[in-house]
């Protein structure tokens, strides 16, 4: 974990001896934060360092975040100079990963947070309108719910995203930091390279997670806030898990959540029911069509399928030859479910479509199948509400309870993981020295806007010697005389900051470089880009909500 804004001196060698768990301060209020769990994967980074980030910690910090709000920027930003939070303004911009899992929080936090699809370009523009947050992207599955941003301030950063998640949600900061991880740079990048390749999965290696990750992607594209550094860390981890998958083999035998819904009901059923149980399936997403394809695999030729339109199911029965698979609209599932045995639930309503009074009155299934009608909800938000439990002929699971079928295999996944790990590994530092080398490109621009200036004045001087008489075609043969000089002389230079971070050894050529060109020409280019950044969000005053009202942010 990058300790780099930590803190300095004592402060930081407290910090760094203290063995106490993340933890987070945020409105006056100390909040614990979990430590992240990774199944079948070494310990965790922060087990092992033990770090606590502190928010807003100092009486001078708050007074700075407060003068933010002041009319001039300019002398908002003479503060955060001069006070105690200069260090601010000269940290490299962090990427910061937030969040909370099927391993950090159960299926009624998760679905609370949870984030539609069609909603994510909204929560970019919402958290990139947030005062210290530059980029942005959205991860919501049902078996997890992260952010990823790449934040001006990671203790400001992580105070306004957590804040925002409360407001998002309406759960209490004070509840939800129990359930939050939090990791920085290097290890945020090493979490969603292990998520893509489905090392932190509920089942390892399954295949789902990396197309969830390649929508992530596609969704982002053009969206203003899925930027340069977050676009790509999403690419580079798509790139990740192909990679795991092909060379480890690790999604060899391993089961998706929708084939672990369907062992768990066969695990549920007793095994003379098999072949005879009545299935039902609500939801003909992708989803619902790999529990279709899984019960079908598991010998199941015969089956209803309840959805809003008849177009998905006819083309799962196209696939599916020799199938019989019934179609039935949505209007007709409580009739349906009179007719079940086992009830796979997989939609995106955000209301439970089964309620407790709606369950007690359907009619009990044979005690050739258990005596219990089976829910297997697979949805987050849940399909099934939580109530139907208390029904005693039925039984429910959600996507918590599939980790029941998850212990096959240990040792050989064990194995495969840790090959993983190499491949991760080795592709997060190729990710850092590609991030490492975009450092030079305000090098680049501040140095060519130089020599620039100087050319159009020299120009200016040279064509104002020769008099209004010249022609239009003098004119532009001295304008393209003098960029041709330009061009030539700062193509040494330019060749010398380009690299593309595969050769570690020139990558710390072409940072050198940098640092010596900044201080020939007194580009001061970090400093100077951080506060132009801080003065265009100080700027920022108003932003739209949702609905599209003004209102006032601080």
């Amino acid at each position: 974990m990058a300790v780099s804004s930590l803190g300095c001196g004592s402060k930081l060698e407290t910090l760094l001896l203290n063995p106490s768990p993340l933890s987070l301060t945020v409105g006056g209020s100390h909040w614990p934060l979990q430590q992240l769990r990774r199944p079948f994967c070494r310990p965790n980074r922060i087990q092992q360092r033990g770090l606590r980030c502190e928010v807003a910690s100092s009486d001078v910090e708050a007074q700075v975040i407060g003068a933010t709000n002041a009319p001039s920027s300019l002398s908002a930003l003479q503060q955060l100079k001069t006070s105690a939070a200069d260090r601010y303004t000269k940290e490299r911009s962090s990427i910061v990963a937030i969040g909370l899992s099927v391993h950090t929080a159960p299926v009624e936090m998760r679905e609370k947070l949870a984030i539609p699809e069609a909603e994510w370009p909204r929560a970019i523009g919402e958290l990139c309108s947030l005062n210290h947050i530059e980029e942005a992207a959205v991860l919501s599955t049902c078996n997890r719910m992260e952010i990823y941003v790449v934040a001006l301030s990671q203790h400001r950063g992580v105070k306004e995203v957590t804040e925002w998640m409360s407001k998002t949600s309406g759960i209490p900061v004070s509840e939800l930091c129990q359930h939050l991880f939090l990791l920085y740079n290097k290890d945020a990048t090493q979490h969603i390279f292990e998520v893509s390749a489905g090392l932190d999965s509920l089942v390892l290696g399954e295949g789902q997670i990396l197309a969830q990750v390649k929508q992530v992607v596609k969704v982002g594209q053009g969206v203003v806030g899925f930027g340069r550094n977050i676009s790509g860390l999403f690419k580079h981890a798509i790139t990740v898990g192909k990679r795991v998958r092909t060379e480890t083999n690790i999604a060899a035998g391993a089961v998706s959540v929708s084939s672990a819904a369907v062992e768990l009901a066969l695990m549920k059923l007793p095994e003379s029911s098999h072949a005879t149980a009545r299935m039902l399936v609500i939801g003909a997403g992708k989803m619902g069509k790999l529990v279709i394809k899984h019960l079908v695999a598991k010998g199941c030729t015969k089956m209803v399928v309840v959805n809003r339109t008849e177009d998905r199911v006819a083309a799962i029965c196209e696939e599916l030859q020799g199938v019989e698979i019934i179609y039935k609209p949505l209007a007709e599932m409580l009739a349906c479910a009179v007719e079940a045995d086992v009830v796979f639930t997989s939609t995106a309503s955000e209301a439970p479509l089964f309620l407790k009074d709606q369950v007690e009155e359907l009619p009990p299934v044979s005690p050739d199948v258990g005596g219990l009608r089976l829910f297997i909800d697979i949805s987050v938000p849940r399909n099934v509400s939580s109530c139907v439990a208390d029904v005693e002929s039925a039984q429910v699971y959600n996507v918590d309870d599939l980790k029941e079928v998850v212990a096959a295999n240990k040792e050989d996944r064990l194995r495969k993981a840790m090959e993983a790990q190499a491949i991760i590994a080795e592709e997060s530092k190729q990710f850092e020295a590609w991030r490492d080398s975009l450092e030079t490109v305000p090098t680049i621009k501040k140095l060519r806007a130089y020599a620039e200036r100087i050319r159009v004045a020299e120009l200016d001087k040279c064509l104002s010697k020769m008099g209004d008489d010249i022609s239009k075609k003098t004119r532009r043969a001295v304008d393209d005389l003098s960029r041709g000089i330009v061009n030539k002389l700062l193509h040494g230079p330019m060749q010398h900051l380009r690299c593309d971070g595969s050769d570690s050894r020139t990558l710390s050529e072409t940072l050198e470089n940098m640092h010596a060109l900044n201080r020939m020409f007194g580009l001061e280019t970090e400093l100077a880009v951080l506060e132009e950044k801080i003065r265009a969000k100080q700027n920022q005053k108003y932003t739209c909500n949702r609905r599209g009202d003004v209102f006032l942010t601080c």
